[in-house]
């Protein structure tokens, strides 16, 4: 018996050392991502869930990393620090390129593939990434921009929680072209009670204001509880959802939610790697994934999977 089992182990290292040898035994791919998006952050905590399921069925690894607030500087480093690392592939938004653009380049130099994902749409080929996965922020916005000039708007605010991001930017100006021109942009911080307080002021001192866009639902609640406060029937709409946006979009105290479905935006990327990695494949073209108009009769059958983190 102690000499089959012998016999056994020998041919099981002799097996293991062949697939060594022909190179079927592999390291684990490993990705890195690095986005602007806090943790914590319902609309980042999609794009993450994303990240982690594909990771999880293509069996490779992640490591997901952010800033704790907004900083192009931090996420500059934290790009030169995956790019030490050597990993397989990285993954980054660009909120900020004039702060980016060096980090990204190193990364490409270095031969490691990138994809941008949400942020950075105009920037993503010049700086080196293979594509960009997420949605074009100026035609979103002009998009919600016709859409609320057709339904009565004729003077607009956008409320830009981070001034200097250049995708927010973007989503501004859009929306003021859609509606033919008529607007005006807020600056406000990430605070709630700060950006209550702004659009309330602001409304009480621009009375032609009928309609507002807000770019994150981290501003939607606060600048509904300020419409409210101020008296007025300003009409609102929103990017991105959540379970209390989607409540509000229900009910009818919301016009409409602009879905870019963030879940693509993690969950896309390794994907795409993986395949490139293996096969140089690669889709032909940026791989849009918004927007989707979730307006009342919608908002109710995409609750369930605000829950789930997948919307």
């Amino acid at each position: 018996m102690r000499v089959i089992e012998k016999l056994a182990k020998s041919i099981v290292a002799v097996f293991l050392t062949l697939l060594v040898g022909m190179g079927i035994a592999q390291a684990q791919e490993r990705y890195i991502y690095v986005t602007h998006g806090q943790s914590g952050d319902a609309f980042w905590d999609v794009v993450k869930n994303g990240a982690q399921t594909a990771a999880g069925e293509l069996g490779v690894i992640l490591d997901y990393r952010s800033p704790a607030q907004f900083s192009g500087a931090e996420m500059a480093k934290m790009i030169n620090e995956a790019v030490a690392s050597k990993p397989d592939g990285l993954v980054v938004s660009i909120p900020d390129a004039d702060a980016l653009s060096d980090a990204i380049k190193n990364a490409v130099e270095k031969g490691i593939p990138v994809i941008s994902i949400n942020s950075g749409e105009d920037f993503s080929s010049e700086f080196g990434a293979i594509m960009h996965i997420g949605q074009s922020e100026y035609a979103a916005a002009e998009k919600a921009g016709i859409f609320m000039g057709k339904h009565g708007v004729t003077n607009g605010l956008c409320v830009n929680h981070e001034p200097d991001n250049v995708g927010l930017l973007a989503r501004c100006d859009g929306f003021i072209e859609g509606l033919g021109g008529s607007g005006d942009v807020l600056d406000v911080s990430s605070n709630p009670q700060q950006i209550e307080t702004a659009v309330e002021n602001y409304l009480k001192e621009h009375p032609e204001v009928n309609g507002i866009l807000t770019l994150s639902t981290l501003s939607a609640e606060p600048s509904l509880k300020a419409i409210a406060a101020s008296g007025s029937s300003v009409k609102l709409g929103t990017f991105d959802l959540s379970t209390d946006v989607l409540q509000n979009v229900s009910k009818g105290r919301i016009m409409f939610a602009l879905d870019q479905q963030q879940y693509l935006q993690g969950y896309m990327p390794l994907v795409v790697l993986h395949n490139y990695n293996r096969a140089a494949l690669l889709p032909s073209e940026n791989i849009q994934t918004g927007p989707n108009m979730i307006t009342q009769d919608k908002a109710q059958a995409v609750i369930g999977y605000t829950q789930e983190k997948m919307r």
